[in-house]
């Protein structure tokens, strides 16, 4: 169980109530907040607190105690001048760290520029996951590092079932790194070098982009 945090989300579209829903299953506390009321009420099952506010006026964030939370994420839809000026906000304020939704490039440079922590680009990055799992079918999730590096679940390759780490030396002749295994409902991690591998194992690697995705190509 994850240590349990405050969390605002500023912004209850899709977006904004996956993000709220998700911690709030995990058991963290969640502040939405939207200017739409509608959206308030419609989000109130997946939060534990929800109220109508305008995040551009700091006198209604202030009355809120957004000061307190550990981490805001603004999830402001179009609006790109409404997320900006709340980030600004959120900075001036204090927030400890700040994660908001990118519509694209330049708003993402000005959103970095007035102080988010973490900006998130949600249809590039499914619209580059769907792409990298056509690419390579064994892929099943993975999780950005950098723009060279990334964590990846990859169904083990047919060939290599019933053999061992050690046996196979992934590492040397792959370039990645297998850091846990998935076996139905078990979770292997750092396996040793003599952990067998079976079939419909998923190997958790981590590495760079390119090396992964041509091991995840391998047949």
């Amino acid at each position: 169980m994850p240590v349990k945090k405050q969390y605002a989300v500023i912004g209850l579209g899709r977006f904004g109530t996956s993000v709220a829903r998700k911690l709030h299953e995990a058991g963290q506390e969640v502040l939405g907040i939207d200017v739409i009321e509608e959206r308030v009420e419609d989000a109130e099952p997946y939060v534990t607190h929800a109220v109508v506010a305008d995040s551009t006026e700091e006198k209604a964030l202030s009355s809120i105690g957004i000061r307190n939370f550990d981490c805001v994420i603004v999830a402001i839809g179009n609006d790109m001048q409404a997320s900006i000026l709340t980030v600004s906000i959120l900075k001036e304020m204090g927030i400890k760290k700040i994660i908001t939704k990118a519509i694209g490039k330049r708003h993402g440079k000005v959103l970095e520029k007035v102080g988010a922590d973490w900006i998130i680009y949600p249809e590039r990055d499914m619209g580059e996951r769907v792409a990298n799992q056509l690419l390579s079918p064994n892929m099943l999730n993975y999780i950005e590092l950098s723009q060279e590096h990334s964590i990846e679940e990859i169904m083990i390759p047919s060939k290599m079932a019933e053999k061992n780490l050690r046996e196979l030396d992934i590492r040397a002749k792959y370039q990645v790194s297998v850091i846990a295994i998935v076996r139905g409902k078990e979770i292997i991690i750092s396996p040793s070098p003599d952990q067998l591998l079976y079939e419909k194992d998923i190997l958790v690697m981590i590495g760079r982009r390119e090396d992964l995705a041509k091991f995840a190509n391998i047949e």
